[in-house]
């Protein structure tokens, strides 16, 4: 991995951060969406990292500055964990989150919501297998293609596919199984490319970037030489690919790095204000700047954090 020291490029740089959301004893696991003409940012709030009180809150704000609570979505002895949006092409907005329920032997399943206005959420739908935790997912030429992880053994991530963004299919259901692999980013390239940035636990526990064209049952794999956590690939109309991701070499960090799927590398551009218990951002490109919401405890506490990222030429 090529690592940028903090201060060498003046082409990217933090041009601010706010703290948007610390009234939880634990608030992280972010996510970032823009949606009809305004800003929606959601993460979990628990007692601690892992509770069983896990809920998920919804902030929105019309213009990425003044935040106010949306809604909070719970449900009775289950903890809902890390929550991603997912913008459909029907116009509304889609949200998938983990709810985890017993204590002794936890049982996983993937939830959705579906929402016109982003406040008004209704009930959840299962989606997917049991113990498959659907991570991140996105629409690609009329189908939704999420990628999901096993939370028992044996490890392996599996694609899936849908129509609907409901009702999921296996496409790879082997996508990768070594090391366990887990969390994971997934985009696609106008030529229908799509690329993935998978998390390893296990074993050498680096990330692998994978890579495969249509109907993604095939994919070619790098291992990247890095561990990473908390992993989000976002295109820029540009053309450049960016990864937010938490590094694990000292100090531990939140970091924007841009990918180079053809030589297989990281490159870190900027880290945020961050440490300790940290990362799972949301990124979103608006108005030529990089807005990213994270959570960290650097401050002492667990909160959520929202910055906005020049990133230049």
């Amino acid at each position: 991995m090529t690592l940028s020291p903090i201060g060498r490029s003046t082409d990217v740089q933090v041009t601010a951060v706010r703290r948007i959301g610390d009234s939880a004893p634990h608030s992280a696991f972010t996510d970032l969406v823009r949606h009809d003409g305004g800003w929606f940012c959601a993460f979990r709030e628990g007692s601690t990292h892992v509770s069983g009180d896990g809920v998920i809150r919804v902030l929105s704000s019309p213009d990425g500055r003044s935040w106010s609570s949306a809604t909070v979505l719970r449900r009775d002895d289950t903890d809902l964990r890390d929550p991603r949006f997912v913008s459909r092409p029907d116009g509304r907005l889609q949200l998938l989150a983990a709810a985890v329920t017993g204590e002794a032997t936890k049982k996983f399943r993937t939830v959705a919501w579906v929402s016109r206005d982003g406040r008004r959420w209704g009930d959840p739908t299962p989606i997917g297998e049991p113990d498959v935790w659907v991570w991140r997912a996105a629409w690609h030429d009329g189908a939704m293609y999420g990628v999901g992880y096993a939370t028992r053994e044996p490890r392996f991530v599996r694609l899936y596919r849908s129509g609907d963004g409901l009702d999921l299919h296996p496409v790879a259901p082997t996508l990768f199984a070594g090391g366990y692999p887990n969390e994971s980013g997934l985009v696609f390239d106008p030529d229908g490319t799509a690329t993935c940035l998978l998390r390893r636990d296990r074993e050498t526990a680096t990330a692998q970037l994978g890579r495969a064209r249509p109907p993604y049952r095939d994919w070619e794999w790098t291992d990247l030489g890095v561990q990473v956590g908390g992993p989000t690939l976002l295109r820029l109309p540009d053309g450049r690919l960016l990864a937010g991701v938490r590094l694990l070499d000292d100090p531990v960090r939140t970091a924007i790095c841009a990918v180079d799927t053809e030589r297989g590398e990281l490159t870190e551009l900027v880290a945020l204000p961050s440490g300790g218990d940290t990362s799972y951002p949301g990124l979103v490109w608006h108005d030529d700047l990089l807005w990213v919401s994270y959570y960290s405890s650097h401050e002492g506490r667990t909160c959520v954090y929202l910055a906005e990222v020049a990133l230049g030429r």
